[in-house]
């Protein structure tokens, strides 16, 4: 199909080993882009609950890196951590009365005393195409995330995936760099309404929304 799909994630690198490799790449002239936007906040019906979230250090830190095929290839660098975690934040705060954001995962060491239910989003691939692989005169960028929401303790109460796309014109960019970041944006943009109005849908999802309302005692005043 003319993708170059990157799928050389470094999730368990050190730091100081994954430096070296952008460091090695930006030496080699690697096309280097850092997806960094605000999303505006939607308007919508907070759910009436406190969710936990937890964003792991790979998520925030995210980085693909895919490396070029051939010596008169460039290689690409994209950084999306900053973006995706302003992303996720814009929707959840947006979706729910009351977000806590928590520094660890939970676990029946470790549970999570201040909510009983954490959402932990995960990417697990990102693909591109550009210009020079489809013939085409656009830029475009796919996402694809793995979603859990657990207890306190960390078992699983819903797992599912979902998918974002977004793509830019090659009219309208500077730069090779600049039409990549900006299909991003769209993709991630794309990931938030998906979330927004699919959330509820997923059976699973469903299902905990029901029992933690049934759990829920009513506010006093309601009738």
């Amino acid at each position: 199909m003319g993708l170059t799909t990157i799928d050389k994630q470094y999730p368990s690198l050190r730091a100081a080993a994954l430096a070296s490799c952008l460091l090695f790449l930006s030496a080699c002239g690697a096309n280097q882009v850092i997806v960094d936007s605000q999303f505006p906040q939607p308007a919508l019906d907070p759910i009436p609950m406190t969710l936990g979230v937890y964003f792991s250090e790979d998520f925030k830190t995210h980085i693909f890196v895919d490396e070029p095929k051939a010596e008169t290839e460039r290689g690409w660098v994209v950084e999306t951590g900053a973006a995706q975690v302003s992303l996720w934040q814009t929707i959840l705060n947006a979706m729910f009365e009351k977000v806590v954001y928590l520094e660890q995962a939970p676990s029946t060491e470790t549970p999570s005393a201040e909510v009983q239910s954490v959402l932990i989003p995960t990417i697990s691939d990102l693909q591109y195409a550009i210009p020079a692989h489809t013939n085409t005169k656009v830029f475009e960028l796919w996402l694809k995330y793995d979603i859990a929401v657990t207890d306190n303790t960390g078992d699983s109460l819903a797992e599912w995936s979902m998918t974002a796309y977004g793509k830019t014109p090659e009219a309208f960019m500077q730069s090779n760099q600049e039409a990549v970041g900006a299909a991003a944006i769209v993709a991630l943009r794309d990931a938030g309404a998906n979330f927004a109005v699919n959330f509820p849908k997923v059976p699973a999802v469903s299902e905990w929304l029901q029992r933690a309302s049934d759990e829920t005692p009513l506010r006093e005043g309601t009738p």
